[in-house]
């Protein structure tokens, strides 16, 4: 997969270094990937929810949520924000 906005992981491994690592490995298995359906994609990504039109990844044991757009078809995914859980749970990402 082509992960566009890498930016935002690195921004977010520098504000939240505890995840780092695991923003790394997540970025890492997703370049490597070539999903073609939500059902492939949780397969590596068991916890994924699908939220309308969104994709929402777990990272960092529940730390963080990594909110993304993914288009199978050209195999792209669109990092949208990548939030603390309580930022999150405020819903002001929708």
């Amino acid at each position: 997969m082509h992960i566009i906005t890498h930016r935002r992981i690195v921004t977010a491994q520098q504000e939240h270094p505890q995840c780092a690592s695991a923003l790394e490995q997540w970025y890492r298995l997703c370049k490597k990937a070539e999903w073609r359906n939500f059902s492939e994609l949780r397969k590596l990504f068991p916890s994924t929810d699908k939220v309308g039109d969104v994709f929402v990844f777990d990272i960092g044991g529940n730390k963080l949520r990594l909110i993304a757009a993914i288009h199978f078809n050209t195999g792209r995914v669109f990092v949208r924000a990548v939030l603390p859980h309580k930022e999150y749970d405020q819903g002001g990402w929708k």
